[in-house]
């Protein structure tokens, strides 16, 4: 029977989401009504709003677009909407009751916990599939065209991986990761 590979402890470090409401907004008048936010046109086009439960950050448009970033869970993008659109309901602003949230990006980390030669391994990867110029970026950038998911590799062994759009997705990633680097010789089995 052949061993199973361990699995990657893989950590979430930011989750962008994109949500709206079905209308334009004042956004002075909603920056100065919500008890979270904060409108300033000289800084940002928008309202940034800061819900206390959550650490994920609502950054309201005038075309009633709402983006959350900076949560680090699922459940933590969830509650801070459902908590903005509380606030938008207070204020009179239509909500419908169970408004659509989708994920837009999920960027991870995890850790292969063993060092790798980025030289060697952008050579192994080919040019197609990795960009490493040492001089710009100290990380090798390394596309998936599967999954459409970029992965940075460092030569400590330590991945961020960007533009998943599910955890799943992301798990998928770094396991395709760890079998192409297998492949070439760079991580043992």
């Amino acid at each position: 029977m052949k061993s199973q590979p361990s699995s990657t402890h893989i950590e979430i470090e930011n989750i962008v989401a994109v949500s709206k409401v079905d209308q334009e907004l004042d956004v002075a008048q909603v920056g100065a009504d919500l008890p979270s936010g904060t409108y300033d046109a000289e800084e940002f086009p928008g309202v940034i709003c800061r819900i206390q439960t959550t650490p994920a950050t609502m950054l309201l448009y005038r075309s009633g677009a709402i983006i959350s970033t900076g949560a680090n869970s699922i459940q933590d993008v969830k509650r801070g909407y459902r908590e903005l659109f509380t606030q938008l309901r207070e204020l009179g602003i239509p909500v419908t009751e169970e408004p659509s949230i989708s994920i837009e990006n999920l960027v991870s980390s995890a850790d292969l916990e063993t060092s790798l030669n980025l030289n060697a391994l952008a050579i192994g990867l080919g040019l197609e599939e990795s960009e490493y110029e040492p001089e710009q970026f100290p990380g090798l950038v390394y596309r998936l065209k599967e999954l459409s998911i970029v992965v940075l590799l460092f030569n400590s062994g330590k991945l961020i991986i960007t533009g998943a759009k599910s955890e799943t997705e992301t798990q998928r990633g770094v396991e395709q990761v760890k079998s192409r680097l297998s492949e070439l010789g760079f991580l043992s089995a």
